[in-house]
């Protein structure tokens, strides 16, 4: 998908560069020239017309046929696309970027980001469960339980949650109010009704796309 949007904007800015080299070129034209500049102009900007279009289209052709999942951690939108089709925009909370030591370990630390780059939807959950990694009770200042039970806390997540790999999650959350912004650990945070969207459109293997 990266690949993709990358040579639709080089094609551009290559074919909006030969535009402009040959208006400028018009300046250093020898007076002797027998074609006209405008024509000149005129025959090559319907040419680069014609070959942005069809590039367009051969590009057009290469984005997935399915709904795709584009996440702005800037801007903390979720968007579901098919083709250049907007199926859904949501408001969504993404990592903090906070970075929380790990005691014991030296310099090693937590960093709570959202991960940029491709993944895919690996697994689709209903009513999850969220079992507590360590961090969530060190960075609320409580000893680490050695009982797995004391790790497992219901109804946080939504009723929805789609993995895309290594504990990441987009789910629900009980904080609609910090939508928007970047608070999570990691994870992407969606309200219940968008959340409810993106699982039905969304089946294991949808590409997910975070910038």
């Amino acid at each position: 998908m990266t690949r993709i949007l990358i040579m639709l904007s080089t094609v551009t800015l290559g074919l909006v560069a030969i535009l402009f080299s040959s208006n400028s070129s018009q300046f250093h034209t020898s007076s002797a020239s027998v074609t006209p500049p405008m024509v000149r102009d005129q025959a090559l900007l319907d040419d680069l017309h014609a070959r942005y279009k069809n590039v367009s289209k051969q590009l057009t052709q290469l984005m997935p046929r399915q709904p795709y999942i584009l996440v702005d951690t800037a801007r903390n939108h979720l968007y579901v696309k098919r083709s250049q089709e907007v199926l859904l925009d949501a408001l969504a909370s993404t990592g903090s970027g906070i970075v929380l030591d790990k005691p014991g370990e030296g310099n090693n630390q937590w960093v709570f980001d959202t991960p940029r780059g491709e993944f895919s939807v690996q697994s689709k959950l209903t009513n999850p469960v969220w079992v507590k990694p360590d961090w969530a009770f060190i960075e609320e200042g409580l000893m680490v339980p050695k009982n797995p039970a004391e790790r497992v806390e219901q109804g946080v997540l939504g009723e929805y949650a789609l993995g895309f790999g290594k504990g990441y999650f987009i789910h629900g959350t009980l904080y609609t109010r910090l939508l928007g912004k970047n608070v999570t650990h990691g994870c992407i945070r969606l309200n219940d009704n968008d959340l409810k969207s993106v699982y039905q459109l969304a089946r294991v293997g949808t590409p997910i796309m975070i910038f």
